[in-house]
């Protein structure tokens, strides 16, 4: 494709992705849904861009406001993801001498908010959070994020699957707290490998992980992941029952639960009952009130933890959202509780940094619910030889940070009912 055009396609999605009423991954597989000539490595580049621009987009606005035409070619230019002598071949003569201008202006000192590309609310909260510590939070969240496998323990083992990697000429190591997980050196397609095709790994998170193991499911019990989604904490939780027992994996989106079926499949369980519900009040969910033994609560957040894949998400959500959705997490905590019988297990997590959506939520549940006893989780951590498990705790919770652990950012809360 000529650079000219490649340049023009890169403007046209950023202006749909920049109007920040979808998901932007969603925005991207619609548009090459459309452009279906759009080669693989020509794909890569304006995704890339994309991303790039949305990381850091108040630094790419303010060195563009010397540039003239619209704003999300001069956007692009600057972002440019993909080859530079592709790029350079699609740019006018001024057009080339202005960016060369642009990119010496980036090496001067630029002010706070061109240097942590966050809204200033969500700025404000975290820097009155973490002090000095917001600046490696902020240069951490500019980062793409690694690629992490959770190895299937049901079928494989952790060693053969890095040597499976290390067949393909990719470099991975054992992730540093999780016993499953496996880092990989860049980001390779590990979903085209016969090891995976046949279930022995699933690509999660290290810190969604360690969620799973917070619940400490044993075989033969009923465990209830009660906000499944696509069911990645789902496959790891039948993994460590061992395929016993009996796995219900609730979700009020029959879509999202969709995407666990062919998963599914690969890992081999056949202990998880995916169940779409209508509210978290649905009367399937009455019937195993005080029946389950553990019960895992990812309630649906802002996902500002994961800012380093979804950087659209600190442009999208706002205050007032945050609010709206600390609500519906502390009623969708009530309702998943009733589920738990007396000496069972309550797990609460979120991927949001934010305390509204954490320690909030979980303070407000403890203060209303007196019969369920607030566990240590570094404990429980510590028992699923989980190494060094203190340094991943704050006054009992798990609270993982992009910039301290290298995982999305999670919190995370457990309860044992009396």
């Amino acid at each position: 494709m000529h650079p000219r055009a490649l340049l023009d396609l890169a403007s046209e999605l950023l202006r749909s992705v920049l109007l920040f009423d979808a998901p932007t991954d969603t925005l991207m597989a619609a548009f090459f849904r459309h452009h279906r000539d759009i080669g693989a490595r020509e794909r890569h580049a304006l995704a890339d861009t994309v991303y790039a621009v949305l990381r850091e987009r108040l630094k790419w606005q303010h060195l563009a406001k010397t540039g003239y035409g619209a704003l999300e070619r001069r956007l692009a230019a600057l972002a440019w993801s993909g080859n530079e002598a592709f790029i350079e071949a699609a740019l006018a003569p001024d057009e080339r001498e202005w960016i060369a201008k642009a990119r010496v202006t980036a090496l001067q000192p630029l002010g706070e908010a061109q240097r942590h590309n966050l809204p200033d609310w969500l700025a404000q909260l975290l820097q009155a959070k973490l002090g000095d510590d917001f600046w490696p939070l902020a240069e951490s969240l500019l980062q793409p994020a690694t690629l992490d496998l959770r190895v299937n323990v049901a079928k494989a083992k952790l060693e053969a699957v890095q040597q499976a990697m290390a067949d393909f000429g990719w470099a991975c190591k054992p992730t540093a707290w999780s016993p499953w997980g496996l880092r990989m050196g860049g980001k390779p397609q590990v979903t085209r490998t016969p090891s995976f095709e046949q279930g022995d790994f699933e690509v999660q998170d290290e810190g969604s992980q360690l969620l799973a193991l917070l619940t400490e499911a044993r075989r033969g019990e009923m465990v209830a992941d009660f906000c499944a989604g696509a069911g990645g904490k789902t496959l790891a939780l039948g993994a460590m029952m061992r395929n016993t027992g009996r796995l219900y994996a609730f979700d009020t989106s029959a879509h999202r639960l969709s995407a666990l079926r062919p998963r599914l499949a690969r890992s081999g369980l056949s202990n998880v009952y995916p169940i779409a519900i209508a509210h978290e009040r649905d009367d399937r969910i009455k019937r195993l009130a005080g029946k389950i033994d553990r019960v895992l609560v990812d309630a649906p957040c802002s996902g500002l933890g994961t800012l380093r894949r979804n950087p659209d998400l600190k442009w999208r959500q706002n205050p007032q959202q945050v609010q709206h959705m600390a609500g519906k997490q502390a009623t969708i905590l009530a309702s998943a509780s009733r589920l738990v019988k007396p000496g069972g297990r309550l797990v609460y997590a979120t991927c949001s940094l934010l305390d509204e959506e954490n320690e909030a939520v979980a303070d407000a549940f403890s203060a209303a619910h007196p019969e369920f006893e607030p566990m240590d989780v570094a404990q429980v951590l510590t028992s699923q030889r989980v190494a060094d498990a203190g340094t991943l705790v704050q006054d009992g919770r798990l609270r993982l940070w992009p910039h301290r652990h290298g995982t999305d950012g999670f919190f995370a809360a457990i309860w044992q009912r009396r």
